[in-house]
């Protein structure tokens, strides 16, 4: 491990935060440590290197990554790239950027990062090249490379893309199935470093039980998105679960109740400013009005 890259780091984040040395090392070790460790002159224990993280806000495991990848700023750089291409579904540019780093050694020679290329990989040969078993084959490849015997978040999310998958080809059970088994490991983990992730396992959940006719259960999973987003402080899929709990009132043909939620989600999205789905929204519930 790279400890002098470690020790830059440190002083970077130290100073962006505008702690003093004496600050930072204050009822962790002492201020000549610090200087120490930030000209990368001693080896930080795990457990003044884990201290010094809380106070500066960061996961710990950024330090390790930082010591052992050279260029990290250019793997997180390429997997927020890919993050948000598979966020706004464009499938071509994941595919560009995978074809391009797949033989990078920044990549190649770490197994969490190359994992990130795998998966990504898995999604455009099945939402691009259209091949269900290749995509599987690369999933299972995906999670090989760093699992052991317990599942971690980042495998979880992986996981997930098995079943939206096995969705997507129209196979409901063997996908809730996967989103089960995945939201049972996921509340194995104590904390979470990103909440969105059983944000969209609830809401999958939810869509699989409505493809499946359990309108009742899909109701009561997208609830359970809304108590965790609303738990979180956090947005995301709001709008949807409200739009969703709204659209299985309207396959049981309640639509006062599916007219209220989807009113709800409609504000949620104006308030988001996210108009995709505003017009057409607004079309349903003028359509229910005859049924009131």
């Amino acid at each position: 491990m790279d400890f002098s890259a470690v020790g830059e780091k440190i002083k970077e984040l130290r100073k962006q935060v505008g702690l003093s040395q004496k600050e930072l090392s204050h009822n962790i070790c002492t201020q000549a440590q610090i200087s120490k460790i930030e000209k990368g002159e001693v080896l930080p224990l795990s457990s003044t290197l884990y201290l010094i993280s809380q106070r500066l806000g960061i996961d710990v495991n950024y330090f390790f990554d930082i010591g052992t990848t050279p260029r990290l700023d250019y793997v997180i750089e390429t997997s927020e790239q890919l993050k948000a291409a598979r966020r706004n579904t464009d499938y071509e540019t994941i595919k560009q950027i995978v074809e391009a780093e797949e033989k990078n050694p920044l990549f190649t020679r770490n197994k969490k990062h190359y994992q990130i290329l795998l998966w990504h990989k898995a999604i455009y040969v099945y939402e691009v090249d259209h091949d269900f078993q290749k995509a599987l084959k690369l999933i299972d490849e995906a999670i090989a490379l760093t699992y052991d015997k317990v599942f971690t978040e980042k495998e979880i999310e992986i996981f997930v893309s098995r079943g939206i998958f096995y969705y997507e080809e129209g196979f409901n059970e063997e996908a809730l199935q996967i989103y089960c088994k995945a939201l049972s490991q996921l509340q194995k983990i104590p904390h979470l470093q990103d909440a969105t992730i059983k944000s969209r396992l609830f809401f999958n959940i939810a869509k699989s039980l409505t493809d499946l006719n359990k309108y009742e259960s899909s109701i009561t999973y997208c609830k359970k998105g809304i108590d965790w987003a609303i738990k979180k402080d956090n947005l995301y899929l709001l709008a949807h679960f409200h739009y969703h709990i709204g659209f299985n009132y309207e396959m049981q043909e309640k639509y006062n109740l599916a007219s209220n939620y989807m009113k709800e989600a409609l504000l949620i999205f104006q308030l988001v400013k996210d108009t995709r789905y505003t017009e057409y929204i607004q079309e349903k519930i003028d359509s229910w009005k005859e049924h009131s």
